[in-house]
């Protein structure tokens, strides 16, 4: 899919989390890019998820203050748009000549999004023949309120960035994540509040989706199973997890049905794409995000699906010293958003 904005060829990737702040700047061209530098500051995510004049000023002023202290090398920025702001749908529409086809994508984009379409920045791509009907093509649009891409653009200019592109969460981590090959793939990235779903297949989306359920949610569990605080419930979950020899199977019981709740939104999807894509078969689960270092979630995720786990690595396709490799990898599932975006092609 093309950039909403056009993208330089020297910038380094932001991703605004709800929790945190993220930066990395690559350099180089091909598969494999260099780390240059890499950054990150939690934030409080009532900020970061603000959109009162006020909280931007706070949320500006931190990411002034973390660039300034990385001490990047340019001052061009590609940002990442979170998916509660993104929608995005496949639809099948008529084989036309690409101009044509433009302006029938936008007569019809007004049933196809849910916000006014005076008041959205629209972008598409076709990925293909539909699956259902032949005499057709599929494509993939987005669509982000122009409000929040303004107030975005305007926040970090105020603070000398230069923004060259905005790009959804989803399509940098699954960048970051993913082979470019023909095989199906699924991220699943489990945030604080929400769990991000994306089937990719050469590098194009054919489904993504946002789950209600994150480690907010997984610790709640615990704590109104187990009758403790946040900060002990936390503990729990993150040292003994899915773990049934631990604590006589008390927090894993504790939190099961939650994580349960998850699995049944993975298979629902897996099953959507399936189905619309007869013979395809999605074979592995990527998983990333604060979930993924629970003790034994994605071995619960490999005996649940029957399928084959891999624990996301956000620095696969980046070249750094061996000397860093264990600082790196700790902080690998917090950093596909920000890498992808970095690796973004100028």
């Amino acid at each position: 899919m093309s950039p909403l904005l056009s993208v330089s060829e020297d910038f380094f990737g932001l991703d605004i989390g709800s929790s945190a702040i993220r930066l990395v700047q690559l350099r180089g061209s091909g598969a494999s890019k260099t780390l240059v530098k890499y950054s990150y500051v939690p934030i409080d995510s009532r900020i970061s998820m603000s959109d009162s004049a006020s909280d931007r000023a706070k949320l500006a002023g931190i990411i002034q203050q973390l660039v300034s202290k990385t001490v990047l090398s340019t001052k061009n920025v590609a940002v990442g748009i979170p998916s509660n702001r993104v929608f995005t749908t496949i639809a099948d529409v008529d084989r036309l000549p690409p101009k044509e086809l433009a302006n029938s994508i936008k007569l019809q984009a007004d049933s196809l999004i849910p916000t006014p379409i005076d008041e959205s920045k629209i972008d598409w791509a076709v990925i293909g023949d539909s699956p259902t009907d032949k005499t057709k093509q599929s494509i993939i649009l987005t669509s982000i309120p122009n409000k929040y891409v303004e107030d975005r653009l305007d926040m970090l200019e105020a603070i000398g960035l230069n923004v060259v592109a905005f790009e959804p969460d989803n399509l940098a981590m699954a960048r970051a994540l993913t082979p470019q090959d023909a095989t199906p793939h699924i991220i699943i990235d489990i945030g604080r509040r929400s769990a991000d779903l994306v089937i990719i297949k050469g590098g194009i989306p054919f489904l993504t989706r946002s789950i209600p359920t994150g480690v907010e949610s997984i610790v709640k569990s615990a704590m109104d199973n187990l009758n403790v605080d946040q900060k002990q419930a936390e503990q729990f979950v993150f040292k003994f997890g899915m773990t049934k020899a631990k604590l006589e199977g008390q927090v894993v019981n504790s939190i099961v049905q939650t994580i349960d709740s998850l699995c049944t939104e993975i298979e629902k999807s897996i099953k959507f794409y399936q189905t619309r894509y007869a013979g395809e078969k999605v074979s592995n689960i990527i998983v990333t995000g604060g979930a993924s270092v629970i003790p034994e979630f994605p071995l619960y995720l490999a005996n649940k699906f029957g399928m084959n786990i891999e624990i996301g690595n956000s620095w696969r396709n980046v070249a750094y010293s061996q000397s860093r490799q264990n600082e790196l990898l700790a902080l690998s599932n917090q950093f596909a958003v920000a890498v992808g975006l970095a690796e973004r092609k100028a």
